[in-house]
């Protein structure tokens, strides 16, 4: 069965087609800025070349029929009719306490997703568009939203709880939820595998980190902790967001500077993190390390404060989970800034963590680069969402 995976964003529509039996992608895409001027669609069969065609896409629903209409292109296409796509799979990102997994789609699911909104307001919303744009164009296709935050609701109150008074997570559900959930979840089984064990045995710390970045506790094959909160604005240092302040710092902005919040949350979601910190260099960690080499203190700065608090969390999970057997870094900086790792594993000396640097030095690779003495597996393990989105579909609808 060929799945069509979709990651829907406000302006923006990633895609992969792949069979969900031998797990082979046949072809991936993306569509940019839908609704903006100088909108297209990159097209890749799985071997091929990049196709790029630029075209209006005045909202997803055109967005999504080009995307279909590639996939069906006689030269490059990878299916003959829509008849050879027997489910889509929807990323969500936010499923609040509704959703504790992955779930086909009907209206009752969609009524509690729009009900997610006002916790997910960039997110949600443009989740749905794609929802119902496939809908339309592939009616009689079975659907299913798999969700970021479901990975983490096995997190116990006494993490999940914050210290407010405790009506607010009665009335509005005000918690910590998570996200990143596809992507820990898969990197932790993955890890499993690699180690040779069973993960119900396990005590695993994924670190998830690319321009958004989140850390979990993984415990027995569970999320007991993480990093991001009621919003992925909570945690690590990222990429443009502050992560983790104290919140009196947003009336001190406020008041000295006359700005609104939304202004300040604002400053707190765009013009934060390693790009605040390395005084508007770049959130691209490829520049800030170049920035590092060349001995200047903007680089040095943004990347030593992110990899500090990485390893504060690690820290922590150690501690909530009283041990850890294995260490993983992923997504876009975890899987490429062996500098970044350095940085991180420096800090875990007393957990008796050693590296090996020639393996430290591969980019991109599942790898074990912990010593064969270290006492815990440190492993880099390439995400793969998209694919744990297709498994899910199917598991739902074979």
């Amino acid at each position: 069965m060929n799945v069509l995976v979709i990651n829907c964003g406000s302006s923006s529509l990633k895609f992969q087609v792949i069979n969900a039996v031998t797990e082979e992608m046949s072809a991936k895409g993306l569509c940019e800025r839908i609704g903006i001027d100088g909108s297209r669609l990159v097209y890749q069969k799985t071997g091929g070349e990049k196709e790029i065609t630029q075209a209006p896409m005045p909202d997803h629903k055109v967005a999504i029929k080009m995307v279909i209409d590639a996939l069906m292109n006689p030269k490059t296409g990878v299916v003959k009719s829509l008849d050879e796509i027997g489910a889509v799979g929807h990323r969500i990102v936010h499923g609040g306490e509704k959703f504790a997994s992955s779930t086909v789609i009907n209206d009752e699911v969609i009524k509690a997703i729009e009900e997610c909104s006002d916790l997910a307001p960039l997110h949600n919303p443009a989740n749905l568009i794609g929802i119902r744009a496939c809908s339309e164009l592939m009616p009689g296709t079975p659907m299913v939203a798999v969700f970021d935050t479901a990975f983490h609701q096995t997190m116990p109150e006494e993490a999940f709880l914050y210290g407010i008074p405790y009506k607010y997570y009665q009335q509005d559900k005000i918690r910590r939820y998570g996200f990143h959930g596809t992507s820990h979840a898969y990197v932790s089984g993955r890890a499993a595998a690699l180690m040779g064990e069973d993960i119900s045995k396990l005590k695993l710390i994924v670190c998830h980190l690319g321009n958004g970045a989140s850390v979990s506790a993984v415990k027995f094959g569970k999320s007991i902790d993480t990093s991001m909160g009621l919003t992925p604005l909570e945690g690590l240092i990222m990429g443009t967001r502050s992560g983790d302040l104290d919140p009196a710092i947003l009336q001190f902005i406020a008041n000295k500077y006359n700005k609104s919040i939304d202004e300040v949350m604002n400053i707190l979601n765009k013009e934060s993190g390693v790009f605040g910190l390395s005084e508007g260099l770049s959130s691209d960690f490829r520049d800030l390390e170049d920035s590092k080499n060349r001995g200047e203190d903007k680089g040095r700065r943004a990347m030593e404060a992110f990899a500090y608090r990485v390893a504060k969390y690690v820290g922590a999970y150690i501690a909530a989970m009283n041990g850890v057997d294995g260490i993983c870094f992923t997504a876009g900086v975890g899987e490429n800034s062996p500098i970044v790792r350095n940085l991180v594993c420096e800090h875990l000396g007393f957990m008796g963590v050693s590296i090996d640097q020639d393996a430290n030095n591969q980019r991109g690779k599942e790898i074990v680069i912990s010593e064969k003495s270290s006492r815990v597996k440190v492993m880099v393990i390439p995400t793969n969402e998209e694919l744990a989105i297709a498994r899910e579909t199917y598991a739902l609808v074979k």
